[in-house]
């Protein structure tokens, strides 16, 4: 049993990380920005603030032993495609803060939800690929996803990036696989049940530690 801290615990996948770590006996302290809004399972802890405040980081961390962050930047609407709100690097500030946070209370370990195409998994990327990220609003999310990259390799902390493959909402079920690049060929999709699983098995195993897989469910 783990006292967890999860970022992003109210979003899609995030949702799926409460359920999951809850039922697998964890402690779990959400930080939110309205608890009146998400539906977590019983027991789980949701502490009103906002990633964007180090101070809420500060005092929703105390006492726990691992982080998990799914933040993502809030668009317009759930289209991926949609205009995006959050201020310009909003995770990149969040997980930088979040490590000056583990460093003051000495926790170690983090997961990171990022993305396919992150960091230096982009020159793997088709052109097509690429073109279409360069002319599309999820720019942004990518250039910022590229922050925490940065930010988290360049940390003392037990750090792994998580890199899913587009995600789906399908129940969970399906068989996950992992893998760094040029060691597996990865399938276009994960649920985000699924992931969720796989970010709560890296806490759990110690697993992929200062690496930064790709996931996906595999083919059958």
């Amino acid at each position: 049993m783990t006292d967890l801290l999860v970022l992003g615990g109210s979003g899609r996948t995030g949702i799926h990380v409460l359920r999951e770590a809850a039922a697998r006996g964890h402690r779990v302290r959400a930080l939110v920005r309205n608890p009146d809004t998400v539906r977590a399972p019983a027991g789980v802890e949701l502490v009103r603030g906002t990633p964007a405040n180090i101070d809420d980081i500060r005092e929703a961390a105390r006492g726990t032993e691992a982080v998990i962050s799914v933040l993502s930047n809030a668009r317009a609407s759930d289209n991926p495609w949609a205009r995006p709100v959050s201020p310009p690097g909003f995770m990149t500030t969040a997980a930088r803060d979040t490590l000056a946070v583990m460093d003051e209370q000495d926790i170690h370990r983090i997961v990171l939800a990022s993305t396919q195409g992150a960091g230096d998994d982009w020159a793997h990327l088709n052109p097509v690929a690429k073109a279409f990220i360069k002319a599309s609003n999820i720019k942004a999310g990518f250039a910022d996803h590229d922050g925490v990259d940065r930010t988290v390799r360049a940390s003392h902390a037990d750090w792994t990036l998580a890199r899913a493959v587009a995600l789906s909402d399908r129940p969970a079920g399906g068989r996950v696989k992992a893998a760094e690049r040029g060691t597996g060929r990865p399938a276009p999709r994960i649920s985000r049940a699924d992931f969720a699983g796989f970010l709560i098995d890296a806490v759990e195993r110690d697993a992929w530690i200062r690496r930064a897989p790709l996931v996906w469910n595999s083919r059958g």
